[in-house]
């Protein structure tokens, strides 16, 4: 029998499955009280046993993603107080987390490889590193014999068979959830494909899955702050293991920590499996955009969380003529075809958007996608059964009392938020009203341009090309952004963050950097492109009206696409040609100049940081063609 963490990592779970009888025996002391166990594979079976004694639940629920088992969770999750009815839409939900409890925790977050450099670059100075966390295996044991063991004591322990992609796309891959949140089923349930059909393809011959087990927890002194909310925020930990494909996620109940299948499956263990396999995993929005002469592309555009993703997947385009449809806002999974072709697709199947800031001005498809069906965490509710967050119509607030994210009376006057800075809506993706017509295709949309970018209120200007895919793998190694509310940083400090993925890296970034270069070796690479929508004035204004009007950006990199000569060469890289982006028909004027204007005192101060990160963080990791891209940059930029 296994009675701890350590024995439960070393056991391993490649091992030959036991069988039914035994699961049989393993379960019938508890009581399956949902669900078919005939219905798992051996190896699935096998699985579930070793977590059931290692967590020790009350009961076991096998999820089949029906309609049925939904109003069964949410009837469960309504008495524990877990969500409140949204009466003013159809099928919401409202949850409030405990106020430790509301995002990423990247200082507790983990990947376990045999030595520390397969997992982030070791500099000789030993300077602290901000490209993941390493943990040794035996350190992972420990840490989950500290926690998991009786950790679903007294609960239900629920089997969420998901797909990532399409079911049965080659691009896709399966998992297998165990947790002991009802919250995460109905979350997962949206967020990926999840259900009966899963363990079908499972059944099918298809043995692999990746291995992801989470628990709330139970905090040391065994009394939970918030009953309504469990979690055990002073111990939270989540932990890979890619050789295993294996994830283990104790003591938080918010979603970019508990919903394994988006951050921790599609990009940590993600980007491992990509890497094996010879393609990518990125955290990247997919859209299509179709110009006036019926002409279609697709782009994947990598920005960090809160910096427009979602707005950018779901714009309204201003330009005539053009039309943008959504593929997906957060992950891109991408590998070339038979025919050289860089296919991808997303591998979710909702959206975990961030709610403030989302409105009718800034994403009125959002806003047409999210009010059925749809779990909001940590907004503000309303006495009419809505839901209000910062940046919503201030007008539909004059007939209605407001509660916020913390249960408490608010008014405009209250000097605090309604809804956390972090608050989320999690809607099914195919209720958006725009959602492209091959976003489910197994395989997958052609990639003709990649969009790199963040929040830069200074120096950078509104859109450059790369001139040559090295020097695209040098913009995306290279990013940096304003910090953001979805993980535990204070926001205005520059950050880097390449390719978006800081939090995100399965392994160590210098063969991650080395993977990307290799990717021009395998097949037809598109453009790349870097783009800052949040350039500001002197006077602390923004310079480019953003949101539908990035349209126009999107029609000049349409058009170095398909080869128009609407460029000019510059230090860092080839802008826009004079006249080449289309102002017209804006409704305030645009200083194109001041937006696109390079300083040499800025550029000079930007490679020097680029230069100390790659040597503090990279080190001797770094690829010899990114280093010789930073050399180029900063030859070019002292002529300037």
């Amino acid at each position: 029998m296994l009675l701890n963490g350590v024995q439960f990592l070393r056991s391993g779970l490649n091992v030959a499955p036991r069988s039914y009888n035994n699961f049989r025996l393993v379960c019938r002391a508890l009581s399956v009280q949902y669900g078919d166990a005939k219905s798992l594979t051996p190896v699935v079976k096998e699985y579930v046993e070793k977590c059931v004694e290692l967590c020790r639940p009350e009961r076991i629920h096998i999820c089949d993603g029906s309609v049925e088992e939904s109003k069964l969770l949410q009837a469960l999750m309504l008495k524990q107080g877990t969500i409140v009815p949204l009466p003013k839409y159809k099928n919401c939900w409202l949850a409030r987390t405990n106020p430790a409890d509301v995002a990423r925790v990247e200082s507790k977050t983990f990947i376990c490889t045999d030595r520390k450099e397969q997992t982030v670059p070791v500099t000789p100075d030993a300077t602290p590193g901000t490209l993941g966390n390493w943990i040794s295996q035996e350190d992972m044991q420990a840490a989950i014999g500290a926690r998991l063991p009786g950790s679903m004591k007294g609960r239900t322990m629920y089997v969420i068979p998901f797909s990532m992609g399409p079911v049965g796309s080659r691009l896709s891959k399966i998992g297998i959830e165990i947790t002991d949140s009802p919250y995460v089923v109905e979350s997962m349930k949206i967020m990926t494909r999840a259900g009966r059909q899963v363990l079908d393809v499972l059944q099918e011959g298809n043995s692999q899955f990746v291995k992801c087990l989470h628990s709330v927890g139970t905090p040391a002194s065994g009394v939970q702050a918030q009953p309504s909310w469990p979690c055990d925020p002073e111990r939270t930990i989540i932990l890979h293991k890619p050789s295993d494909n294996e994830i283990v996620s104790y003591g938080s109940g918010y979603g970019g920590n508990s919903l394994l299948g988006k951050k921790c499956l599609a990009l940590r263990i993600g980007s491992t499996i990509a890497k094996r396999e010879g393609w990518l995993a990125e955290h990247m929005l997919i859209l299509g955009i179709t110009n006036p002469q019926g002409k279609k592309i697709y782009v994947a555009a990598a920005f960090p969380s809160a910096c427009g993703k979602t707005n950018l997947a779901m714009m309204t385009p201003t330009l005539p003529g053009y039309k943008v449809e959504c593929v997906g806002d957060d992950i891109a999974w991408m590998k070339f075809d038979s025919k050289g072709v860089l296919r991808a697709i997303n591998p979710e199947n909702g959206f975990f958007g961030v709610a403030p800031g989302t409105s009718r001005s800034t994403n009125p498809i959002a806003m047409d996608t999210i009010f059925q069906n749809t779990v909001f965490t940590n907004v503000a509710s309303t006495s009419d059964g809505g839901v209000y967050w910062e940046g919503m119509d201030k007008a539909q607030l004059s007939s209605v009392t407001v509660t916020d994210w913390l249960g408490k009376l608010w008014s405009q006057e209250a000097g605090r938020v309604a809804a956390h800075p972090n608050s989320r809506f999690c809607t099914p993706a195919d209720q958006c009203p725009i959602i492209d017509p091959a976003w489910e295709d197994p395989a997958g949309v052609p990639i003709s341009a990649i969009l790199f970018g963040g929040r830069r209120p200074d120096g950078v200007p509104l859109v450059y090309e790369a001139r040559n895919w090295a020097h695209g793998v040098f913009l995306g190694a290279s990013m940096r952004s304003e910090a953001t509310a979805a993980a535990e940083h204070k926001a205005k400090t520059i950050m880097h963050d390449p390719f978006a993925m800081r939090p995100f890296f399965g392994y160590n970034f210098g063969d991650y950097l080395a993977h990307w270069l290799s990717m021009e070796q395998r097949g037809k690479v598109p453009k790349i492109f870097h783009v800052n929508w949040f350039r500001k004035s002197a006077d602390g204004k923004f310079l480019w009206p953003g949101f539908g009007d990035n349209a126009r950006v999107l029609d000049w990199i349409f058009r170095r696409v398909e080869g128009e000569q609407c460029y000019q060469e510059s230090p860092i890289g080839r802008l826009p040609s004079q006249g080449a982006l289309n102002v017209s028909g804006l409704e305030d004027d645009v200083n194109v100049e001041e937006l696109f204007a390079l300083s040499k005192n800025f550029w000079q101060q930007e490679t020097q940081e680029i230069e100390q990160y790659f040597k503090a963080q990279v080190g001797d990791y770094l690829p010899q063609p990114v280093a010789a891209q930073l050399d180029e940059l900063k030859a070019r930029v002292a002529k300037m």
